[in-house]
Order: structure tokens, then C-alpha cells, then sequence
């Protein structure tokens, strides 16, 4: 497999809303909460690529993933219930998602690895993340790449577990 990382386009928004869609189902499939509420959705996705965050992970020429990659810039974070590790510039990782016919590579950590490289390309050492208290399968991967529980932030309304990695 030949994966790479890089910002989407906007003629990409069908392969990556299909990949959002089969996230959102597989949420609720797996009794989460979250992404049941109409959220993210095509608009989000389109608002992501036209600010330069939005980014796809690609096996050769094909779309297996999506995540929004946000630079220092996440509000909700400022309010955090807890304490971050760091108060240095930091990267934010929102709207993982991988396409039913990739699940089981390993390819949402492999999303967060490339981010961890494009956050030491731009000289930042921390990576912040957030995600709801029944998202057991993105608990599991935090958890394995060592992402240590920071406390609790309200994003978009709901209390959610916030999480940070120091990287060097």
C-alpha cells in the first residue's frame, strides 16, 4: 500500500462525503452519540477544503480517509474542564473518518501519524484532539498512539473528552 497525506479539492467532496456518510452510520451503529445530529455534513466538509483544512488519505489514487487538520485554532479549547499539557501553538485533528472497504489497516492512527509529521514540518510539538465519551473506537486508537486525557470541553454543545499528545 502506497498512502499518502495531502490537502483535498473541492472536485473531491463526492469520495469524501461517501466516507463521512458510511462514519456517520457506523457511529450510530456502534451506539455513539456522535455525528447523529446532522453533523458534519456536505457544507462542513466544502467550508474544510475551502480554508485549506481539509485533508485525504490516499492509497495510490484512491480516498481511503479524511480528516480536518486545524492550526491553533480551536475555541472550544480555550474552556477546557481540566488542565492541556501544553499552552504552546498546537495542531487540531477533527472529522476522522476512514471508507468501509479500508477499516481494520489502521489507517485513522496512520492519520494521525501523518499529522504529527505536518505538525513538526511547521515547528509545533502538540497535537490536541476531542472526541464523545462513546466514540470507544477513537478512544482505543488515542489511547494507543499515547494521547494522555486532559479533561472535558463543550464543542458544538456537548461535553466532550479532550485529549493531548506532546510530539518531538
Amino acid at each position: 500500500m502506497n498512502y499518502n497525506f495531502r490537502k483535498a479539492t473541492l472536485l473531491e467532496i463526492p469520495q469524501i462525503w461517501t466516507i463521512i456518510q458510511q462514519a456517520i452510520v457506523r457511529r450510530k451503529n456502534d451506539g455513539s452519540q456522535q455525528w447523529q445530529d446532522g453533523y458534519p455534513n456536505e457544507n462542513v466538509i466544502r467550508t474544510d477544503i475551502a480554508k485549506g483544512i481539509g485533508y485525504v488519505l490516499n492509497d495510490n489514487d484512491t480516498i481511503v480517509g479524511y480528516a480536518a487538520i486545524v492550526f491553533n485554532d480551536e475555541p472550544a479549547y480555550q474552556h477546557i474542564k481540566g488542565t492541556w499539557l501544553t499552552n504552546e501553538d498546537f495542531v487540531v485533528v477533527h472529522r476522522v473518518a476512514i471508507s468501509d472497504a479500508y477499516l481494520g489497516k489502521g489507517l485513522a492512527q496512520k492519520i494521525f501519524l501523518f499529522t504529527e509529521d505536518l505538525a513538526i514540518d511547521n515547528k509545533i510539538y502538540s497535537i490536541k484532539v476531542d472526541t464523545n465519551f462513546d466514540n470507544i473506537p477513537m478512544l482505543k486508537i488515542l489511547e494507543k498512539l499515547g494521547y494522555t486525557y486532559c479533561g472535558e470541553v463543550i464543542f458544538r454543545g456537548g461535553i466532550r473528552k479532550a485529549f493531548e499528545k506532546i510530539i518531538n
